[in-house]
């Protein structure tokens, strides 16, 4: 997910979004410690966007 599009998000939105992303990636760690999955860069991925979603989070925090 873009910065431009995480912008546009509501803060109560983002907040959501990281949840459930949290949660997708905790689940793909433990399919791929089961079975190897095809790509395991999407689980680099999936953490690279938690954190940008994070920052935002954050960054809306400070400027308030």
């Amino acid at each position: 997910m873009k910065t431009k599009e995480l912008k546009e998000l509501e803060t109560k939105e983002l907040a959501e979004r990281i949840e459930t992303e949290v949660a997708k990636y905790n689940q793909m760690k433990l399919n791929h410690n089961i079975t190897p999955l095809e790509n395991p860069s999407l689980i680099k991925a999936a953490r690279r966007d938690i954190a940008r979603m994070k920052t935002e989070l954050r960054q809306r925090e400070l400027n308030k």
